[in-house]
């Protein structure tokens, strides 16, 4: 598959560091010779200088080849014309990066007819992961399969959890009632991701990932010691395109909403657009008016200004005033290891998200959905098992399976299924599956 990325931000790299582990013929443009000689001596694709809306340079690289061409500069009119052109000189797919919430939720315009055949923005993307993540607020990261009939669910363990010191057997066998399967776990001090065997056992402040289906996540919760709790008043600190959006989402769901936007003028905007928010202008670091909006009546901290650094701090601020779930938004992606060492259930980054959003449209056609965790450089996947497949060959525990991967769960008729060792897999079972980079290819290979 050749594939093209125009734009060397950190959506390009990441995700030319995922097609990397999947030796694709990749080949990424930017004007920035310093991003592309870091990308040259860390990721086996091919890197090019230059302007990716030259016609010249797109047909030196073979742009009528190309299987997918994926604008994702800092320039939404850019990337507009990246499509454009890349279509017309003969790219079959193209997906770009577009900021106006207009152009993507308009349906009075084809432009599919210009050459845009997908557009994706981060900030509606993050937008929708707050709110997902306030829904599960005793958790820190959460994705859901099939409308929720499987999930894959993280939190940091603490010391109330009865997990704790306990191997991954020892856990099955004391909490045999609850239908759960443990997928990684991330560790302080630990750069690699573990993916858990029988004898692996859990440790105070593992961040750790459960694969669980929908009639037992309650159940969960005094397995992880902690208690389910109920989301209503939120404070949302930044009037930008994020937190306009999360306002907006979170107030259809009738959460309550107060929103603080420091620029006059753009909290006077949110106001009259935001109808069912109470939008305050003010500097949401100042302690004075958080206390004057009764900070410690929030259940939810929200923190999406353009500033990293205002954002952890102010989440950690809302917490020490105890409030339960704090969401920061960072832009550098060094950040998200550190958020179970600083006391923040979540941060999360927009550009990672859209990379993994992006990332959907390069999987063979088995893949039905696909995921990134946030403290983890990983992906979950949710194959469609096809006829004859590999995988269907052998019980689980007798598949030559990697010890990068692991199975998640099954759905076989609208029912979820643990993928223990004896299940035998089916043609047409959706299958969860758990992959650090480096099995991406070996996984898939089992599932044609």
């Amino acid at each position: 598959m050749k594939i093209i990325i125009a734009g060397a931000g950190d959506v390009g790299f990441h995700l030319a560091k995922l097609l990397s582990y999947e030796s694709q013929d990749t080949y990424i443009i930017d004007f920035d010779g310093e991003k592309l000689n870091y990308i040259n001596n860390h990721l086996d694709v091919i890197t090019r200088k230059g302007d990716a809306t030259s016609i010249k340079l797109l047909k030196e690289i073979g742009i009528d080849k190309a299987d997918l061409l994926i604008a994702v500069t800092d320039s939404q009119n850019t990337n507009f014309t990246i499509s454009v052109i890349g279509k017309s000189l003969g790219a079959k797919k193209t997906i770009a990066r577009i900021d106006n919430p207009e152009f993507l939720n308009n349906c009075e315009v084809d432009f599919k007819k210009f050459g845009l055949d997908f557009m994706i923005s981060p900030q509606e993307l993050a937008a929708d992961e707050i709110k997902m993540l306030l829904n599960q607020s005793s958790f820190n990261d959460t994705v859901a399969f099939e409308n929720g009939l499987f999930n894959v669910m993280g939190t940091a363990l603490d010391y109330k959890s009865p997990l704790i010191d306990l191997t991954v057997k020892e856990a099955k066998e004391k909490f045999f009632a609850v239908d759960f399967i443990t997928i990684a776990i991330k560790r302080e001090g630990i750069s690699q991701t573990i993916i858990p065997r029988g004898d692996t056992v859990y440790h105070q402040n593992d961040q750790v990932y459960f694969s669980v289906p929908n009639h037992s996540i309650e159940k969960l919760y005094p397995i992880i010691g902690k208690d389910h709790v109920t989301i209503k008043n939120v404070m949302i600190l930044g009037g930008s395109s994020v937190g306009e959006k999360t306002a907006r989402n979170l107030c259809k769901d009738n959460f309550k909403v107060k929103l603080i936007e420091k620029n006059r003028e753009k909290a006077e905007n949110l106001a009259e657009d935001l109808n069912n928010t109470l939008v305050i202008n003010g500097d949401g670091r100042n302690l004075e008016l958080l206390e004057e909006e009764n900070i410690r009546e929030m259940d939810a901290f929200i923190a999406v200004t353009g500033n990293t650094e205002t954002n952890i701090m102010s989440c950690l601020v809302a917490k020490s005033k105890g409030v339960k779930k704090t969401i920061a938004l960072v832009e550098n992606m060094d950040y998200i290891d550190i958020s179970q060492t600083i006391g923040i259930e979540t941060l999360i980054n927009k550009k990672l998200i859209a990379a993994s959003n992006i990332f959907k449209h390069i999987r063979k056609g088995e893949i039905l959905a696909l995921a990134n965790l946030h403290n983890i450089d990983a992906e979950v996947f949710e194959f469609e098992v096809q006829p004859n497949a590999k995988v269907t060959e052998k019980p689980i525990r007798d598949l030559r399976f990697p010890r990068e991967a692991v199975f998640g769960g099954i759905i076989r008729d609208g029912k979820a299924l643990m993928s223990f060792g004896n299940m035998q897999i089916q043609n047409g079972d959706k299958v969860i599956v758990f992959c650090l980079p480096e099995a991406i290819s070996t996984v898939e290979g089992l599932f044609n």
